[in-house]
């Protein structure tokens, strides 16, 4: 009986998405859970996972094809099951003992890499050294098999593990068989191709399409501006002291396996700031005629990626200590850069800061991040002298710039709450002193 995969939601407001790569072939038999494709949205690219299972008989999407929630990705035969999973408890026939040989000829020169190495996990020999790339459902899958993932040989020229790499080797252990040798091709290059140019009035112009990252960017942020009335307060926070507690900290939470940065510390401090000022933490609901106060406080960071401006969220931020954002913080800056970030990675933010530090600038306008009423701008911190006790001192101040919703948030509240944000980072103890 044939049985039609059709793409499921992929979250809030996104109802379409670019296959980025097709997962299996027809003729593969596919399990339930399995990810068949990947599709790159606005927000991220995701591995989606099958709700059915059997011998795929027709795929009808492309690779660099548009497929929209509820369009038909791919149709399969009920009546091929999936192999049965092998039990945990099963072990592969061990490899014949090598003849009385020198160390040097112990391995012939016309073995198959798969079958020099051994594939039980007790062996110590793996076909991917390092780090395996595997999605999480993978990991699970080879897990309830009772399978290494060092083991599995990848047919991916990229060495990611897929389900299909895991089920085949799962027969191969059945059979007591080698399993298939790693990929091992080599990389052709790309054609050349002649560069497309077009003349305007002036002269040549090449026309460079824009990727569903940078399309989405431009459309949200010219609805954002468009719609929300901005305003930026500017301020600057002596981070001195805060930059000698960063270094007195820092290994201690490398040892965590984070990285302390002023980042951090910010993130901590504006989560007690939207406590203190909930309409900051809100969004406007015109068509209802009310405000909506968040009771929870998830904070999404700008990320620069080579492939346009991504904002993963970080959840809970109030619930967390400095070392626990210093270390979540950066595995979802890697996630993005990576392309790795999910779809749940990038939504339920309720308020976004964007740190050019790195790159330098003494301050920016940034556009807030609807349904969002706010966003923080951080600039690259300078010595600056500083008139203290009577003489100039040198200072190392930290340019902030606050853009918000003039709807909800007048200029005195934007005064208020960076002030208060900035008094915190510059005595982070005022945490402890105040109801």
């Amino acid at each position: 009986m044939s049985k039609e995969f059709k793409l499921p939601e992929l979250g809030e407001n996104i109802s379409a998405g670019t296959v980025g790569k097709i997962l299996v072939t027809v003729g593969d038999v596919i399990a339930a859970g399995q990810n068949v494709i990947e599709i790159e949205t606005d927000k991220a690219v995701a591995e989606i996972p099958t709700s059915v299972a059997g011998r795929v008989t027709d795929i009808r999407v492309k690779e660099g094809g548009t497929v929209r929630v509820g369009d038909v990705v791919l149709v399969v035969d009920e009546s091929a099951s999936a192999p049965a999973p092998v039990p945990a408890a099963v072990t592969p026939p061990s490899p014949p003992p090598p003849p009385a040989a020198p160390a040097a000829s112990a391995k012939s020169k016309d073995a198959p890499p798969a079958a020099q190495q051994a594939v039980t996990p007790e062996s110590g020999a793996t076909a991917h050294p390092g780090m395996v790339r595997a999605a999480p459902s993978v990991r699970q899958m080879a897990r309830e098999l009772g399978i290494n993932l060092n083991d599995v040989p990848s047919l991916d020229p990229s060495g990611r593990i897929t389900a299909h790499d895991v089920l085949i080797f799962s027969q191969s252990l059945a059979a007591g068989s080698a399993p298939a040798a790693p990929y091992t091709a080599a990389p052709v290059p790309a054609p050349a191709e002649a560069v497309e140019t077009i003349n305007d009035k002036w002269g040549a112009v090449i026309p460079q399409p824009m990727n569903n990252v940078r399309v989405k960017t431009a459309e949200r942020m010219a609805e954002n501006w468009a719609t929300i009335p901005h305003v930026t307060h500017f301020e600057k926070a002596d981070i001195t002291s805060l930059e000698e507690l960063r270094h007195k900290a820092a290994k201690r939470v490398e040892a965590a396996g984070g990285k302390l940065t002023v980042t951090s510390f910010v993130l901590k401090a504006l989560a007690e700031a939207l406590k203190r000022f909930p309409k900051f933490n809100a969004t406007v609901d015109m068509q209802g005629r009310r405000v909506l106060l968040r009771q929870y406080c998830n904070i999404g960071v700008a990320v620069d990626t080579p492939n346009g401006l991504l904002v993963p969220v970080l959840r809970d931020v109030d619930r967390k200590s400095v070392t626990q954002i210093s270390v979540e913080l950066p595995e979802l800056a890697r996630k993005a850069r990576d392309r790795k970030l999910t779809l749940d990675d990038m939504q339920g933010g309720t308020f976004t800061v964007s740190n050019l530090g790195g790159l330098g600038g003494s301050g920016f306008t940034p556009i807030i991040n609807a349904p969002e009423v706010a966003i923080l701008g951080m600039s690259r911190s300078q010595v600056e002298p500083v008139w203290l006790h009577g003489q100039f001192t040198p200072r190392l101040m930290l340019p902030l710039s606050l853009s918000y919703d003039h709807r909800l948030i007048d200029g005195a509240d934007a005064a208020r709450f960076l002030r208060w944000l900035v008094e915190v980072i510059e005595q982070p103890w005022k945490l402890f002193l105040e109801d």
